[in-house]
């Protein structure tokens, strides 16, 4: 009986090593497949996937057409992740909420026609700048408002988040902000509010689309734009730069940029 007491035993105990044995099996696979997706996503968050970020509310830059989201932000990401072997994904988010988005990983890259500042380069790291712009003031076509010190006692709108509501906070506190850029064009010549500051090309499109607004005054500023990566993701930064570089040797590049703006806004004119 003692003897068949201890074989009982010594099964239960060599299958509870077993079962030990696959349960450690189990959690150490798990882990391993966490630590294959994060070494696969040092990259880029999902293996296989570019998933990048804009407002979808930028026109020409970004929008919906039809449907689809589309624009010069849209197919420059589609093009880099072309050229990476990757599967696009652009994801819409308020402008004033993607760089977060980008850093808490949400995102692998914002292409979002964010102006390259100090103050964002403490928050992400920007790829080499893939257009020029800057600062413009719009007003309606009877508007007098030509400088940012005339901004006192004007209600002036901006897009959130963008360095132009950082610009015009610096003259006045009468300030109403949107989501959108375009949004705020389209108030203006509503007759909501006397000015808007946003992106030169930006306004120039809406003015071209028909919108009843005019350019006032000289330039405001001249701005390099980036592509955002996370902050440390050097891998892909580098591969982005890699890609940028080639569109402009092949002409790829000036055929977007001609496309929608009729020029090659990499540079200036």
């Amino acid at each position: 009986m003692k003897k068949s007491l201890k074989a009982v035993a010594g099964v239960l105990f060599s299958l509870s090593l077993l079962v030990a044995g696959c349960g450690q099996e189990a959690s150490t696979g798990n882990t391993g497949g966490q630590g294959s997706a994060t070494a696969g996503s040092s990259m880029t968050k999902e293996a296989g996937v570019f998933t990048f970020a804009a407002s979808g509310e930028y026109q020409p830059f970004s929008y919906f057409k039809d449907g689809q989201l589309t624009g010069f932000d849209i197919e420059i990401g589609n093009e880099i992740a072309k050229r990476l072997n990757l599967t696009p994904k652009a994801v819409t988010s308020p402008f004033s909420g993607i760089i977060a988005g980008v850093k808490e990983g949400r995102y692998d890259a914002a292409i979002a026609s964010h102006a390259i500042t100090e103050e964002r380069k403490q928050q992400i790291d920007f790829a080499d700048p893939y257009y020029l712009s800057g600062g413009q003031l719009f007003t309606r076509p009877d508007g007098t408002t030509s400088t940012l010190e005339e901004l006192k006692g004007k209600e002036v709108a901006v897009a959130l988040g963008t360095t132009h509501e950082k610009m015009a906070r610096e003259y006045t506190d009468n300030i109403k902000t949107y989501d959108s850029d375009v949004t705020a064009l389209r108030a203006l010549e509503q007759g909501k509010h006397d000015v808007v500051i946003t992106d030169s090309v930006v306004g120039e499109i809406a003015i071209g689309q028909g919108l009843k607004i005019k350019k006032s005054g000289a330039p405001l500023s001249e701005v390099q734009h980036g592509i955002a990566v996370r902050k440390g993701n050097t891998e892909l930064l580098n591969k982005i730069n890699e890609v940028l570089k080639q569109m402009h040797e092949d002409g790829t590049y000036k055929q977007l940029s001609e496309k929608y703006f009729q020029r090659d806004i990499s540079k200036n004119e």
